[in-house]
C-alpha cells in the first residue's frame, strides 16, 4: 500500500472517530463554534513548543491533536451549512497550487526570496480581488497573532512595503527614545501616555531579533526558560538556607540572583556531557 494511501486511510479514521465523538460525546456534543479557538490555540502552542524542544515523538503527538481541533471546528460549521471539510481541503490544495507557480506553472524562482516576493505578490491579488479599498493597509496582518508575533510580521510587511529600520542599531536607538519617553510621562504623572509609550517601546524590541536572523517569539521563549530556570535555582538556595524570599531586602534577593546565575553557569557544561 503505497503512503498516500496509506494517509488517506488514517485521515478517514481519524474524521470518522471526530464525528462519532460529536454525535455521541455528551461534552463534543454541547461546543459551540466559539469554544473551539481556544482549544486550536493551546494545542498549536504545545506543538510549537514540542518543536522547540525538539522532542519528536511530542511534536507527533501535538500534531495530531491540532488536526483533531481542527476537522471538530470544520464539522461543527458543516453542520451550520457553512462549509464542508472536502471543499476547504481542496481550497487549501488550489491556494497552494496559486501561491506556487514556479512548480505549478512556468515562473521562475531560483531563490528563496524569489518564492517569498512571489508569495507576496500572489497574495496581495488575491486581497485586491477581495478588497478593493483596502488592499494595501496592514489592518488585516497578523489580527489572530498574539501581540508579540503580530509585532514582528507587521514589521516584516512595513520592510517588504520600503518602510523599515536599516539595522538593529536604529531599533535600539528607537527603544531608548520610547523608554526616555515613558519616564517623561511617568514624570507628569500620565500612566496612560507611559502605557501607550511602553507599548512602542515593545513593538520596537519585538522588531529587533529579525535583524539578527532571529525569530522574536523563539527569543521572548527562550528568555522566559532562563527566567524559569533562574528563578528555581534562586528558590532552591533559599530554601536550602532557610530564607524566605517574601521577608528578603531587593539587594540580598540581587545577590542570590546573582549566585543562582553563576551556579547555572556552572553546570552548563556538565549538563550538556
Amino acid at each position: 500500500m503505497s503512503d498516500d494511501a496509506t494517509s488517506a486511510q488514517a485521515f478517514a479514521k481519524l474524521l470518522a472517530v471526530v464525528t462519532e465523538l460529536r454525535a455521541r460525546c455528551p461534552w463534543d456534543r454541547e461546543q459551540k463554534l466559539a469554544d473551539t479557538p481556544r482549544h486550536l490555540i493551546e494545542e498549536a502552542y504545545e506543538a510549537a513548543d514540542a518543536i522547540a524542544r525538539g522532542n519528536f515523538p511530542d511534536v507527533a503527538e501535538e500534531l495530531g491533536d491540532v488536526m483533531v481541533q481542527c476537522l471538530f471546528a470544520s464539522l461543527i460549521l458543516a453542520e451550520q451549512s457553512k462549509f464542508d471539510i472536502a471543499t476547504g481541503l481542496r481550497n487549501a490544495a488550489e491556494k497552494l497550487i496559486r501561491r506556487h507557480p514556479h512548480i505549478y506553472a512556468d515562473t521562475r524562482a531560483d531563490s528563496v526570496g524569489q518564492v517569498l516576493e512571489n508569495w507576496e505578490r500572489i497574495k496581495q491579488q488575491e486581497r485586491e480581488s477581495k478588497e478593493p479599498n483596502g488592499a494595501n493597509s496592514l489592518a488585516h496582518v497578523g489580527r489572530g497573532l498574539p501581540s508579540m508575533m503580530r509585532a514582528e510580521k507587521l514589521g516584516e510587511k512595513a520592510r517588504r512595503a520600503g518602510m523599515d529600520w536599516a539595522n538593529i542599531r536604529e531599533v535600539l536607538a528607537k527603544a531608548r527614545e520610547e523608554i526616555a519617553e515613558i519616564e517623561h510621562a511617568l514624570d507628569r504623572g500620565d500612566t496612560t501616555g507611559a502605557a501607550e509609550e511602553i507599548g512602542d517601546l515593545m513593538l520596537a524590541v519585538a522588531n529587533a531579533p529579525r535583524f539578527i536572523g532571529k525569530d522574536a517569539e523563539q527569543t521572548l521563549r527562550a528568555a522566559c526558560d532562563k527566567f524559569v530556570a533562574r528563578f528555581d535555582e534562586v528558590a532552591r538556595i533559599a530554601a536550602s538556607r532557610g530564607l524566605d524570599l517574601k521577608a528578603m531586602t531587593p539587594s540580598e534577593i540581587d545577590a542570590l540572583w546573582t549566585e543562582a546565575k553563576a551556579a547555572i553557569r556552572a553546570a552548563a557544561p556538565r549538563m550538556k556531557q
